[in-house]
């Protein structure tokens, strides 16, 4: 771990001195907020060694890195049912984009897009009420994370409800279609809440462990999900996480990863280790600028691609 502590407080270093930020995510009101100079990283191994560096410890709103998780969970309740109601192709689009919806009769193209992980949010909702379903995406990555303080970002959540038109617009549309089962603002309700969950970069390396490990937490050898859907998993992560980005982070970082708005990106070394970047600031396809620059040069150094060295 020693190699890997070395790198990772370099990279922190590099990140603090460049000028080069992105944009904070200025359509959500609560988001525009943070502070444009934070960044953070954590890597843990296959031991439970932890190599931090930066704002590591310092919550932020995970936004769409939750649709990993929500799709873990939804997976484990409808198997590859699920599939029926979502794609798992890359969207080539923004990702609240409307467009594809309408050629493509409601289905959303993948569960990382909103309109997928709205979909998915609403299969967990369904025989529930949105407190009991959000309950359990909560318990769910609390367990994943083994930290009980993870929570919600409640000026967060109100700030995409008050705001969120488009994502309104994309789940009456799937609504249309009878992708929705729920009631749309039940449905949205949840979904907000989810991508306001506030994780630091260390207690989001934790809750990815699993998928770095064919499914299991290494630390306490339990099984979290089958080795097959762990791999699935993962090649969604590659393929769709990113947006219409996600071509440039294979090919940069060469990991499968998930973004969110709120900066953060949980990268995934499989076989070797869980990461975490966060830093507010995006580039034009709403994914964590310096998290991205952060992660190619972490795989280059540990030689972690997994197309090689």
């Amino acid at each position: 771990m020693h190699n890997i502590d070395l790198v990772v407080r370099e990279i922190a270093d590099e990140m603090r001195l460049r000028t080069d930020r992105g944009e904070v995510a200025h359509y959500i009101p609560e988001l525009a907020r943070v502070d444009p100079n934070a960044f953070g990283i954590a890597v843990i191994d296959a031991d439970g060694n932890i190599a931090a560096a930066g704002d590591s410890d310092t919550p932020f709103s995970i936004q769409s890195v939750s649709k990993v998780f929500t799709l873990t969970l939804a997976l484990g309740k409808a198997g590859d049912w699920l599939w029926q109601r979502v794609g798992r192709e890359p969207s080539g689009s923004a990702f609240n984009s409307i467009v594809q919806l309408e050629y493509e009769k409601g289905i959303p193209r993948n569960p990382f897009i909103n309109a997928g992980a709205i979909a998915v949010t609403d299969l967990i909702l369904s025989g529930h009420q949105p407190r009991e379903a959000l309950g359990e995406i909560l318990r769910f990555i609390r367990f994943l994370a083994d930290d009980q303080s993870v929570t919600i970002d409640e000026a967060v959540a109100a700030s995409e409800q008050r705001t969120g038109f488009r994502n309104v617009a994309l789940a009456n549309y799937m609504k249309s279609f009878g992708v929705l089962e729920n009631p749309v603002d039940l449905t949205l309700g949840v979904y907000f809440h989810q991508c306001a969950i506030a994780m630091s970069c260390r207690q989001l390396a934790m809750a990815g462990r699993f998928l770095a490990h064919n499914g299991r937490n290494p630390s306490t050898d339990m099984s979290v999900v089958q080795p097959e859907r762990a791999r699935r998993i993962n090649a969604l992560m590659m393929t769709c996480g990113h947006y219409d980005g996600s071509g440039e982070f294979a090919y940069r970082v060469g990991l499968p990863g998930k973004s969110g708005v709120g900066g953060g990106i949980l990268a995934i070394a499989p076989g070797k280790a869980s990461i975490a970047v966060g830093s507010p600031g995006l580039d034009a396809a709403g994914n964590s600028h310096l998290g991205r620059v952060a992660l190619e040069a972490l795989t280059k150094r540990l030689g972690w691609s997994i197309f090689g060295v």
